[in-house]
């Protein structure tokens, strides 16, 4: 396993991208965007530890929120709003899109002001991923922005989860919008379900990796 990139977040843990193979990888896959749903960080350590990929992974973006069990970050901001899109705000009292923006779902104070953003983002910028995967809870559905249709459909093949092109409510300042909508790059969300033990998850997500990794451009 090689750490191509890191830093350090807010209360001192690491953020790293990783890759256990070799040559050019075209696929990122990010766990723990949000600190209350550390499936994704488990998955992909679990993947690792048995398999050379030709993917990038970042196992857990938000390591701050996952230790503190919370949605967001040290900061109190959700990192899937940070994102500086066209339709970024704080979500926070009269500037709430939405009925259930709370201070869980808080934009920050501007655009990319967290580092683990400004970290996503250098990555995005660096690596150039041709296709990008999250993994989320607890909604068990594959939803995608950009042109991602095809491969949400695959992976809705493995996991058996309805594909969504919308989640079903505003998301202003998400990393969907940021990399699918606005850069075009095909971004998928997969929600996981969050009722069953993660040890129960791996036999379809360590499909959908392996799909992932037999794809080309």
């Amino acid at each position: 396993m090689q750490v191509l990139k890191s830093v350090t977040t807010k209360s001192g843990n690491t953020i790293e991208l990783i890759t256990s193979g070799s040559g050019n990888p075209k696929v990122l896959v990010i766990g723990v965007f949000h600190g209350d749903e550390p499936q994704g960080d488990f998955l992909i350590r679990e993947y690792l530890k048995n398999n050379v990929s030709n993917l990038l992974f970042i196992p857990c973006l938000n390591p701050d929120g996952m230790l503190n069990n919370t949605r967001t970050n040290a900061n109190g901001v959700d990192l899937n709003r940070n994102f500086p899109t066209k339709n970024w705000g704080k979500n926070e009292g009269d500037n709430a899109t939405c009925d259930d923006c709370t201070t869980d779902y808080y934009g920050g104070n501007k655009p990319a002001s967290e580092i683990e953003t400004k970290f996503l983002i250098d990555v995005i910028k660096e690596y150039n991923p041709n296709l990008i995967l999250t993994l989320h809870a607890p909604y068990k559905v594959v939803n995608y922005d950009g042109p991602a249709e095809k491969f949400a459909e695959e992976i809705s093949k493995i996991i058996g989860y309805p594909v969504e092109a919308s989640i079903g409510y505003p998301t202003p300042g998400s990393f969907g919008t940021y990399c699918g909508v606005e850069r075009i790059i095909p971004t998928i969300t997969l929600e996981l379900d969050e009722k069953i033990p993660a040890e129960e998850l791996v036999q379809p997500v360590f499909k959908i990796f392996d799909y992932l990794s037999s794809v080309t451009f």
